[in-house]
């Protein structure tokens, strides 16, 4: 996929932001969309359907978490890749970030070359993603990496894209305990920091969402998957 065939949209309640960030990767090829608030990016993202969301946090009218929460719910996006640009890097907000269903969180200012960076390797994730495993069947449910959907007993279950990542990287290491380094790695990437909550809440909501116990905690190491 070229950056000329990804839309990102961009969403920041002010004017110079969306101006200077927008400029700069329209100069990378990327076709750029624009909104002022939550409640707008939730509009868009619906009728555009980009590939990318990069929302500030604090905005009017719906702020980037609650946006990010809606968007998440939204079945057709489930695939969308989601990034928070803000100027709030405390702990609790990255948290809040991560558990609404975010991909990547940029504390700003950030440098244009370095937002650039960022952005592609985000991207990059994106476009390398593997399809030749689109349907993985098990005893349970049915996992469809095309739609990001999940099947259990004929209903479909729609589950935020970290969530299904997660779900998908244990289930491709049957009865193996992964730690939880390498969930960090193969799932948010190198370059991302969460905290340890970030990966239990995801957990808890697969657990819940899919009403399954196959997904063990190992106490002080990470989580297995049991696939009897």
């Amino acid at each position: 996929m070229e950056n000329s065939e990804i839309s990102i949209l961009l969403v920041d309640d002010e004017p110079d932001i969306l101006e200077f960030l927008g400029y700069n990767l329209e100069k990378e090829g990327y076709k750029v969309l624009k909104a002022k608030n939550g409640r707008l990016a939730v509009k868009t993202a619906i009728e555009q359907k980009p590939q990318l969301v990069i929302l500030d946090v604090m905005m009017p009218v719906m702020d980037g978490i609650e946006a990010c929460t809606e968007i998440r719910k939204i079945p057709e996006l489930a695939g969308t890749l989601i990034a928070f640009l803000t100027a709030r890097g405390e702990d609790y907000s990255q948290i809040a970030g991560f558990d609404a269903g975010a991909d990547e969180y940029i504390t700003k200012p950030i440098k244009p070359k370095l937002f650039i960076s960022r952005i592609q390797a985000l991207l990059r994730r994106y476009k390398e993603e593997p399809r030749e495993t689109a349907i993985i069947t098990l005893k349970e449910f049915i996992i469809d990496r095309d739609r990001y959907l999940v099947v259990k007993n004929n209903v479909e279950i729609t589950l935020a894209r970290k969530e299904f990542e997660l779900l998908q990287f244990l289930v491709s290491r049957p009865d193996k305990v992964v730690s939880r380094e390498e969930i960090f790695t193969n799932v948010w990437g190198e370059n991302v920091v969460v905290g340890d909550r970030t990966i239990d809440v995801h957990i808890r909501r697969i657990r819940e969402k899919l009403g399954i116990d196959s997904i063990r905690t190992i106490k002080g190491v990470g989580y297995k998957f049991d696939e009897g």
